[in-house]
């Protein structure tokens, strides 16, 4: 990685990276279906979009309840810290909105990721999109 950097996108300006991204991610490799993945939710969502100098690597959203979702990363930037950064910068964002409180549902082999930066799994596994998930909350400081 050459310059990691995150930032707050648009989904009207950052539209093609930012569906880019999630259908490779979502759709390609985890079979998500298309109708599951474009909820509707997105044009009311924060956005984030993180960056290997000016290629978009990742993303995820931020609901204006305080629900963060479709946090994802490119398969060639995995493990390298890019998630870390991507859900850290969300948090930030969150907490400066007054948003003590994040949720998200969490794919059951992503749980120790998300309870490195302080979620803890409130829920049973249930099935989303056929995959195992939990549901995770993190409260602030």
């Amino acid at each position: 990685m050459n310059n990691l950097s995150v930032r707050m996108a648009c989904w009207r300006t950052d539209n093609a990276a930012l569906r880019r991204i999630r259908e490779q991610v979502f759709i390609a490799e985890q079979g998500v279906s298309p109708e599951l993945e474009w909820d509707g939710e997105d044009s009311s969502a924060i956005h984030f979009l993180a960056l290997d100098d000016h290629w978009p690597i990742g993303t995820a959203r931020l609901s204006l309840d305080g629900h963060i979702s479709r946090v994802c990363v490119l398969k060639d930037w995995r493990d390298l810290g890019v998630g870390e950064k991507i859900l850290q910068t969300v948090i930030a964002e969150a907490e400066r909105r007054g948003l003590d409180q994040q949720r998200l549902s969490a794919q059951v082999q992503a749980t120790p990721f998300y309870q490195k930066q302080g979620f803890v799994i409130e829920s049973p596994e249930f099935l989303d999109a056929g995959i195992a998930h939990v549901d995770m909350l993190r409260q602030s400081l």
